[in-house]
């Protein structure tokens, strides 16, 4: 009988794309996802291994390098926020349909935050396209979910390890995913031809991006941070110590670590290497639980 496992997934931007690895790795070494619950980038990793579409996505992911990346950013004119994020989700069901969460074959919960009444909205029912909207609206960036009363923006805000909105069945294990953890970073190998074509694409785009944003590039780094790093850092020193906070009061059986500095908010484009370090990370977090046990 396999072992069944309470999964959950941090937020962390393009670093949450190391959770499809960890998921792949579980499922190999015979572990049964039952539920999980997921914030931000982890609610969408999250609603896709949920939805039985994790293929897919993937394989969407890896051709990030070969598509107009940025095509898919609506930009708008709200002081809310810079993009719609309409886009990517149209995109995303031409290859993965809405759902009910309540219809699903196993357990999800997805956490947004509430500014309005300065509180945690968590998902566990209605469509699964409204409740990953919510989760990944980065503030600033992406623009919020008006939601009756409320205007919904990134979980991570609160709480960007929703350990305590796990579903727990007994004899199963929890599992924590932090891809935010600050520990040293061990690049995978990538073929040198391979990472230098997706950079250089990649460095286009982002460019072509910066100057519709009537960005300039501070000369001195280091002392001045452009606008998404900016942002970036500040969200992710808040969402951290949150964090760190809801490891220590729930404390997971197995925390699968992945370093914050993997790569940034927005390298989408290192999808196959992120996916080989979450698969990395999820075998040395298992091997160690193991040997703790025997």
């Amino acid at each position: 009988m396999k072992q069944n496992v309470s999964l959950v997934l941090s937020g962390g931007g393009a670093r949450g794309i190391a959770h499809i690895g960890v998921i792949e790795e579980l499922e190999s070494q015979g572990f049964e996802i039952a539920s999980v619950a997921g914030t931000s980038m982890g609610a969408l990793v999250g609603a896709v291994y949920a939805l039985g579409k994790m293929e897919e996505f993937k394989n969407w992911l890896y051709t990030l390098d070969k598509i107009k990346v940025f095509s898919l950013v609506d930009f708008t004119l709200s002081s809310q926020g810079l993009v719609k994020g309409d886009k990517v989700f149209k995109k995303m069901k031409e290859f993965i349909s809405d759902a009910n969460i309540e219809d699903l074959n196993i357990y999800y919960a997805a956490v947004a935050t509430d500014i309005i009444n300065k509180k945690e909205v968590v998902f566990t029912k209605g469509s699964i396209y409204d409740a990953i909207r919510a989760s990944i609206a980065i503030p600033t960036v992406f623009t919020p979910v008006k939601k009756e009363n409320g205007l919904l923006v990134d979980g991570g805000v609160v709480n960007n390890i929703p350990i305590n909105h796990a579903k727990r069945y007994p004899g199963d294990i929890l599992i924590a995913v932090n891809v935010n953890a600050d520990i040293p970073f061990d690049k995978p190998v990538v073929p040198q031809k391979e990472r230098i074509v997706k950079r250089s694409i990649y460095q286009q785009k982002i460019k072509d991006f910066y100057n519709q944003l009537q960005k300039t590039k501070p000369s001195d780094k280091d002392k001045k941070l452009g606008y998404f790093d900016l942002i970036s850092k500040t969200i992710s020193l808040m969402t951290d110590h949150i964090a760190q906070l809801s490891l220590e009061k729930y404390a997971p059986d197995i925390l699968i670590n992945i370093s914050h500095e993997s790569c940034s908010m927005y390298d989408f484009y290192k999808a196959e290497e992120l996916v080989e370090i979450g698969r990395l990370a999820a075998i040395k977090s298992l091997k160690e639980h193991k040997d703790k046990l025997q």
